[in-house]
């Protein structure tokens, strides 16, 4: 057990190995209640998202449909990654970090008060979010929770279904199926044994952290901060420019400094593990990694690449690694992604 934004996590239950290949295989679950659900709802609701996120909630159409979007200031900096659930145009759910909760809490209450929007903020602490994640994941949860398969069976991929006291969603932070439930605190302990009869792994931060850097997918804190904007760590795609009208907070400050950094994937060819923060030589210029990590699907050391612009993928690269310069080379993310390795 670790302490992690001040909540006691577990590192792994056994084997972290075991956990990651789980997930990859089979079926594993995460304790993941330490983020935080927030319930938007009021007239203003829409409008509101549309102001403070750089991703456009106007694409949710459907009831339980998602989007992953970036938090900006106004220097276009990030203050969370989140995922928003859209139930209708005048009730949403947010989800946000564990470390960031408090920062983004009051960032939001700033806004509303700023923008004088008709709509209010309610903290969920009332609830639990377990993660089940893998191929057999989907089927498993049925088992576990029958009752929840009529609904959750024609689920798409970012979508999520309101089932009595549960909100099942298929999303995940692994690269693989699967779903993530939010349910009451009180329920916690019963669902999760439930699961685990019906064979479902459990798993802590150690795979957490490998299956989603195998997936491409960034650890705020590490990948992208405040000071860092969506162009430059990866996620200009969660950027949504379309329309022109819709102005958000840090739009104009993106708009005046494009993309520095080139974001890639890195796979060290000698022999020892890549971390964050490593010097990276290139013939265009120096890099640095930003998460990086041994990766039991690859059984090899990976990374992720914050790169001068001008460097593509495959590239021959060094790292700096304890005052050694290893031969690494670059690759597009993701490196796995439903079981499969993609480098």
């Amino acid at each position: 057990m670790v302490d992690f934004a001040g909540w006691d996590m577990p590192v792994n239950y056994g084997s972290q190995i075991e956990e990651h290949h789980a997930v990859r295989r089979d079926a594993g679950m995460f304790d993941v209640s330490h983020m935080l659900a927030l319930d938007l709802e009021g007239p203003d609701s829409t409008t509101w998202l549309r102001g403070l996120l750089a991703n456009d909630v106007a694409k949710l159409k459907e009831p339980g449909k998602a989007l992953y979007s970036c938090m900006l200031n106004p220097q276009g900096g990030v203050i969370d990654d989140l995922i928003v659930y859209y139930f209708t145009p005048t009730s949403y759910r947010i989800v946000v970090n564990a470390g960031t909760a408090d920062k983004d809490v009051a960032w939001m209450r700033e806004r509303i008060a700023a923008t004088a929007s008709n709509v209010t903020l309610t903290s969920r602490r009332d609830l639990a979010m377990i993660a089940v994640q893998g191929p057999a994941a989907r089927e498993k949860t049925w088992l576990a929770l029958p009752e929840t398969r009529a609904a959750s069976e024609g689920l798409k991929p970012f979508s999520g279904a309101q089932i009595g006291e549960f909100l099942v969603a298929r999303t995940g932070y692994t690269g693989e199926d699967g779903f993530e439930l939010a349910l009451p605190a009180t329920r916690a302990a019963e669902v999760w044994n439930a699961l685990a009869q019906a064979g479902v792994k459990p798993c802590g931060l150690g795979a957490r952290d490998t299956l989603r850097l195998e997936a491409g997918m960034n650890l705020y804190g590490q990948d992208m901060d405040d000071d860092v904007s969506p162009l430059d760590a990866g996620v200009s795609w969660t950027v949504d420019l379309k329309d022109e009208s819709r102005d958000f907070v840090g739009k104009a400050a993106l708009l005046a400094k494009p993309a520095s950094r080139n974001v890639l994937g890195l796979i060290l060819e000698d022999k020892g593990v890549l971390r964050s923060h490593m010097t990276i030589f290139t013939p265009k210029g120096d890099g640095e990694t930003t998460s990086g990590s041994f990766s039991p699907s690859l059984e090899k050391s990976i990374a992720f690449a914050r790169l001068p612009l001008g460097v593509e993928a495959g590239e021959s690269v060094e790292v700096d690694i304890r005052g050694r310069r290893l031969k690494a080379r670059t690759v597009k993310l993701p490196f796995v992604r439903n079981g499969k390795a993609l480098v």
